[in-house]
């Protein structure tokens, strides 16, 4: 039986006790979001991985990359089992063999390999012996696949890929005649083949943009070893996320804003002003100009700030508050400190230490990251500090660290770093909810509000309150675009929130019909249908709509109860159909060690571009939808 430590799920939870000797039902809670249940390993994995139909609900805490690394723990947990079992069925069918002298042999497969069996040089092998078949085992054939990665310099995270798996299923399945395709076909016709099957995939998502509106993500970040500023441009809809192009721009002293600026209004026309609803830049200082350059010429389309970055740097705002630093600080020194006596006194420290460590704060707030781990060792950590060892190991080292062993003792900077965590909370969870792809438009203003109540609710004193509260507005004015504004009035589940005495509220909504807009009557159209939305008149106060407005998703309630204020409905559709942030981007982006520039001098230009459209678009294909049998992606 494989043990609980092959269990990765048991990490992630703190267990209070089981029922019946021997049962594996537990008593647990969620590290991640608190949340209790009662069950065994099953369910805590169920929850963890976002199953449903076990009796637990998914994770709320758990943003998609965390996901992914758990379910690439989970598939790895479920690989050593199958290991298990094959060698348990390998001995027993030796078993029988000797036994019986007439049981079954251990798995194999048969493969052609060269007749000859042993060569000093790799210029001695007969490349033209005839193939013979010789029996191997799963250990050989692994040997071989691991061979061939280390031989050519291969990305050992490539064993990760469904497509690296669809590839070894769909060979086993073909049998030992296949061969390869060659060099050539791969550079071009597959290629080809391959960037024309998503070209029509993309075709049919691009029928829904006029009915939903589209936005364009724009992501960059400055390349210093090859010297050149990269953008990368998505665009995202109801029905899915797809990659449009990626730029290199050689020379950023030749002005990035003029380059970027025509081919991103080349691709508004390519897919059609009308059709492009809203553009989400991150590109720092390098494109500053762009924006207005592009309204001059589209004076319809939204620009917004990015949500998620403007998000952490609130956090880091925060962390930076002099109040607050001198916590983050402490946490730092006490971090640095207790891995320099593990590293001379090792002990069951290291792995309670190894265990806190959380991926996704750490992405997201360094500081915040920091003084999670360490007060997830608070009891641990008082102990620590009171041995024999900690007092032999500090007469050893030159660093007066009384203060941190006071720090540790008393109850100041624990009781200081259980509020910063508090105060982070919130933006914590919103950010989970940004860096997905979907819409979240009008959640976005919500968030303002429950910011700034999360903060008022933890009973800090009247300076602090108001140095975070200000903090809080300045971000907000720098992220707000009307479009918050408009979803958080046409967003069902916001309705009678008191939208009509926000100035704020109000403010965006009039920005947005006078963009959207440019016709007086039409805005008076929109204006008029929005009161009847709000007196509840026709459908719009029927109880199904009434009843629904929280439990539909936005665009699907607008499109079953709007018809009556068709004008208002397509606005609504259009606003609450767009996302938030480039976050689901990045995702894609932050793992590229493509070698474009090596690919370019084998490929030309024109065969690279195809490369990195085809390489992201089925990189967004497989982290949406995941593959599960080579047949879902057979050639028809």
């Amino acid at each position: 039986m494989p043990s609980e430590s092959d269990k990765w799920a048991w990490k992630h939870v703190s267990v209070f006790g089981g029922f019946d000797k021997g049962s594996g039902t537990k008593k647990w809670k969620c590290n991640h979001c608190n949340l209790r249940y009662n069950g065994s390993y099953s369910r805590v994995r169920a929850h963890l991985l976002g199953f449903t139909g076990v009796g637990v609900k998914s994770c709320p805490a758990i943003d998609r990359s965390l996901r992914e690394a758990f379910q690439i723990l989970e598939e790895e947990r479920l690989a050593r089992k199958e290991e298990r079992l094959a060698r348990k069925e390998e001995r027993l069918a030796r078993k029988e063999k000797r036994t019986s002298g007439s049981g079954k042999p251990g798995k194999h497969i048969w493969i052609s390999r060269p007749s000859h069996t042993c060569v000093t040089t790799i210029g001695d092998v007969d490349r033209t012996s005839r193939p013979s078949l010789t029996c191997v085992t799963k250990e050989d054939v692994d040997d071989i696949v691991a061979r061939s990665f280390y031989a050519n310099g291969l990305n050992i995270k490539v064993v990760s890929s469904p497509y690296f798996l669809e590839m070894t299923k769909a060979i086993s399945a073909f049998g030992p005649g296949y061969e390869p395709p060659t060099k050539d076909e791969l550079s071009v016709s597959f290629l080809s083949k391959e960037k024309a099957r998503i070209e029509k995939s993309v075709a049919l998502v691009r029928e829904s943009w006029p009915h939903t509106g589209c936005t364009l993500l724009c992501v960059g970040c400055l390349d210093g070893s090859l010297g050149c500023f990269r953008i990368d441009i998505f665009v995202s809809s109801p029905r899915g996320l797809m990659f449009l192009k990626a730029m290199d721009i050689i020379d950023v002293t030749d002005g990035v804003d003029n380059v970027f600026t025509g081919v991103l209004s080349d691709l508004i026309v390519e897919i059609g002003p009308t059709n492009v609803f809203q553009i989400i830049s991150h590109l720092g200082q390098a494109c500053k100009y762009s924006e207005s350059l592009i309204l001059s010429k589209f004076p319809h389309i939204f620009w917004s700030s990015c949500a998620s970055h403007s998000i952490c740097m609130l956090m880091e705002e925060i962390a930076e508050l002099d109040w607050i630093k001198s916590v983050c600080s402490c946490a730092k020194e006490i971090e640095q400190f207790i891995m320099a006596y593990q590293r001379s006194s090792p002990g069951i420290l290291t792995q309670n230490l190894k265990g806190t460590y959380d991926p996704v704060s750490t992405k997201f707030l360094p500081s915040y990251g920091i003084v999670q781990r360490v007060l997830q060792l608070k009891q641990s950590l008082q102990h620590v500090v009171v041995s024999d060892d900690w007092k032999q190991w500090k007469l050893c080292i030159p660093e007066d660290i009384a203060s941190i062993e006071a720090a540790i003792s008393g109850d100041d900077f624990w009781s200081r770093a259980h509020l910063f965590l508090q105060l982070c909370e919130p933006f914590l969870r919103f950010l989970a909810i940004l860096n997905i792809d979907r819409s979240v438009m009008g959640d976005v203003y919500d968030w303002r509000v429950q910011a700034l109540e999360a903060v008022r609710s933890n009973g800090i004193d009247e300076s602090a309150l108001n140095q975070l509260e200000e903090l809080i507005e300045n971000r907000w004015d720098v992220l707000f675009s009307p479009l918050h504004a408009a979803g958080y009035i046409l967003n069902p589940k916001y309705f009678g929130k008191g939208q009509t005495k926000d100035r704020t509220v109000m403010r965006g909504w009039k920005a947005t019909l006078e963009r959207y807009e440019g016709d007086s009557a039409a805005r008076r159209v929109l204006r008029e249908q929005l009161s009847s939305y709000w007196r509840l008149e026709g459908p719009l106060g029927e109880e199904d709509a009434v009843d629904c407005r929280g439990k539909m998703d936005p665009v699907a309630w607008w499109e079953n109860f709007g018809f009556e204020t068709p004008h208002l409905q397509t606005l609504a559709m259009k606003v609450l159909s767009q996302v938030s942030s480039v976050g689901m981007c990045e995702e894609i982006l932050q793992d590229d060690d493509f070698p474009c520039r090596e690919a370019s001098n084998r490929l030309g230009v024109e065969r690279v571009e195809d490369l990195v459209f085809v390489r992201n678009n089925l990189r967004l294909h497989s982290q949406r939808n995941g593959i599960s049998s080579f047949s879902s992606v057979q050639r028809t």
